[in-house]
């Protein structure tokens, strides 16, 4: 399939996961960024700059997998090696989400290497998780300007610990993913109920 077949059918699932995202605030101002998979070499990717919960066909664009923007006139988020660095890893995946939601951010503002969640029936929306006793520790990276180099500390990571379901970026927010664009929508909603839930433990000093 030529990646402009399927560009309008990727870029409307990813609107309305923005309109989703937005009315929960988990996507304030022009924050956050999505992409999805068009085939074995391309994404598309919302444009640098863009509203969440107002996003149309033209605020999305195609770049390979080297990072070459093939729409001419459109800039990618900053952000767009994080993105490519998921896609290269695994070529099953067909989406990827950056959401900013307050609780995500505070979280990770107060836990510098990992946000462990656990003993929660949600857990169970996630990969490869059973029961309610699971236990996922969803590492935090320190903030850095420099994404391209933000981008080998996560592979890094994600060489060492298989089966990772997100990672956090301190003061930022939350990465997901999944094989779908509805998929990695359920991961998304899933980790924000949970950082909700730790964030109320945390208030209640509990």
């Amino acid at each position: 399939m030529h990646p402009e077949d399927s560009f309008d059918g990727k870029a409307e699932e990813l609107i309305r996961a923005g309109r989703f995202f937005f009315e929960r605030g988990w996507v304030p101002a022009t924050a956050g960024n999505f992409s999805a998979r068009l085939d074995e070499r391309h994404v598309l990717i919302t444009v640098s700059g863009r509203h969440k919960g107002e996003l149309r066909a033209e605020d999305f664009l195609v770049v390979d997998l080297d990072g070459r923007v093939r729409s001419e006139g459109r800039r990618p988020s900053a952000e767009l090696p994080l993105h490519l660095q998921l896609y290269r890893r695994d070529a099953g995946l067909g989406a990827v989400l950056h959401t900013h939601s307050m609780s995500a951010t505070l979280l990770s503002r107060l836990h510098r290497d990992e946000v462990v969640l656990e003993g929660y029936e949600v857990l169970k929306a996630l990969p490869g998780i059973q029961t309610h006793e699971a236990r996922v520790a969803v590492p935090v990276f320190e903030n850095d300007q420099d994404v391209a180099r933000l981008a080998a500390r996560v592979e890094e990571c994600m060489a060492a610990r298989a089966g990772l379901p997100g990672y956090l970026i301190a003061g930022h927010g939350l990465y997901t993913w999944g094989r779908s664009v509805a998929e990695a929508s359920r991961h998304v909603e899933a980790l924000e109920f949970l950082f909700a839930c730790e964030w109320e433990m945390r208030r209640l000093g509990r």
